[in-house]
């Protein structure tokens, strides 16, 4: 089964992605809830992706184990992109004392690299006794984890300062 409306949940995803890391590559303030906010939204939408896509697959079967596996493995992924990518993040104070980051070209590099992850991980979850729609179910969720664990790790590197 494939979701009809997956051409249209990447490119939204995309555009979602380019933002990011549009945003990511000026220098802003660190601060201690907006950086939540984002990944709270994506969470939400992800979630009801999840609960739609899981849905629609057991209508017509019973789920397995191995797709449930995968799907947590991928979550799991996209959490570890997140930190590695804080990583890259630079982070300093600003002559007036307040507490700035910028993403660097390596943030850009490990945010394509995490999309292909996805991309591969969402292809083989699909593919896994003919599931078809939890990978693409998953894609919202997935920027949720990576996003929230990269802003969680930058601003406990930036409380270091």
């Amino acid at each position: 089964m494939r979701d009809s409306n997956s051409g249209a949940t990447l490119v939204i995803a995309g555009l979602v992605v380019a933002l990011v890391i549009r945003r990511q590559l000026r220098t802003r303030p660190v601060r201690r809830t907006g950086s939540l906010l984002a990944p709270a939204i994506l969470g939400v939408v992800g979630a009801a992706g999840l609960g739609f896509g899981v849905a629609s697959v057991v209508k017509e079967r019973p789920l397995g184990t191995l797709p449930i596996v995968l799907l947590a493995m991928s979550l799991v992924v996209a959490a570890g992109f997140g930190v590695l990518r804080a990583r890259t993040v630079r982070i300093w104070r600003d002559p007036q004392g307040a507490v700035v980051r910028k993403g660097t070209p390596a943030t850009t590099a490990l945010w394509v690299a995490s999309g292909v992850a996805h991309l591969g991980l969402g292809l083989w979850i699909d593919q896994v006794e003919g599931v078809g729609i939890l990978g693409a179910a998953s894609l919202y969720a997935y920027l949720a984890i990576g996003l929230g664990a990269q802003n969680l790790s930058v601003r406990g590197r930036a409380t270091a300062l």
